[in-house]
């Protein structure tokens, strides 16, 4: 199934006396670049964590979002203070004070905010771990899902543009012998009215050479081969496919450019053109699948 590189995931939970938080948000990237944001007292799961998340996901840009914070458990409602700090603060306000009369005394919010006056529960972490680790897998499966209905829509914007494509380069197929043999018929006029007499081996040359030039029977032939791989990957490959994808573009858009330059009538060089809007088109979503 494909998937888009862009997706969104977050999930949270409580584990031991603290919550946790987890968000996972990617854009696209040509390779999988992975960062995390989370408190230096979690660094020591990054790895576990990488190789979580990048068993699951090959491609796109993507950031790891942890918070961490402190719950009040039931039966322990009330705030803890830590005594000995809020009298320490105290001590060193009114000895300030004392020295510098411009100082004012603490408020109950300046000593509440100052650190370490409010009693944490420690960190378990083994609890933490697997809390993360859980909530991770979580993250994981709903990021996974996001992206595969967001795949679903670039899949379907590719098909339509395939068939259009196709449908193009068929009725070149079928119209070009009609446009050649019309081309040939005016340049052998034209050529009879400049020369009175022509030397008919001269001219069958002549014409061989102008049919090499314009025959582009093998670029229709690369342009269905193109488009027939890029629907086998859309619709039956399974993995990242967005690399390959996108190779297929510039080779689509190699031998629409080469049907233009051969073009003999303007039904060719719409034809060029109109190839090469649809695969722009393509080419924009592309961008966007793992």
């Amino acid at each position: 199934m494909m998937h888009s590189m862009t997706g969104y995931a977050n999930a949270t939970g409580q584990f031991g006396s603290h919550q946790i938080s987890v968000e996972l948000r990617a854009v696209n990237h040509r390779y999988l670049d992975l960062q995390f944001r989370m408190n230096d007292d979690l660094r020591y799961l990054e790895n576990q964590l990488r190789e979580l998340i990048s068993s699951q996901v090959t491609r796109g840009k993507l950031e790891c979002r942890i918070q961490i914070q402190p719950v009040a458990l039931q039966g322990q409602e009330e705030l803890v203070l830590n005594q000995h700090r809020v009298e320490q603060l105290l001590s060193f306000n009114n000895q300030l004070r004392k020295k510098q009369k411009n100082i004012g005394k603490l408020t109950v919010a300046d000593i509440l905010h100052f650190p370490g006056v409010i009693v944490v529960p420690p960190l378990d972490k083994d609890v933490i771990a697997e809390g993360v680790l859980t909530l991770l897998k979580q993250v994981l499966q709903e990021f996974d899902q996001v992206r595969a209905r967001e795949g679903v829509k670039l899949q379907q914007h590719l098909l339509n543009r395939l068939t259009d494509m196709e449908d193009i380069v068929a009725a070149v197929q079928q119209l070009f012998p009609h446009l050649l043999q019309q081309h040939m018929d005016k340049a052998e006029a034209r050529l009879r009215e400049a020369v009175a007499q022509i030397d008919e081996d001269r001219l069958k040359q002549e014409f061989v050479l102008f049919m090499q030039k314009a025959d582009v029977d093998e670029e229709l032939n690369r342009l269905q081969t193109h488009l027939a791989e890029v629907r086998r990957l859309v619709t039956e490959h399974k993995g990242s496919v967005g690399k390959r994808l996108d190779f297929l573009m510039q080779e689509l858009n190699r031998e629409a450019n080469t049907l233009g330059s051969k073009a003999i009538a303007t039904e060719c060089t719409q034809a060029s053109v109109g190839l090469k809007v649809l695969i722009e088109q393509m080419r924009e979503q592309v961008q966007n699948i793992e």
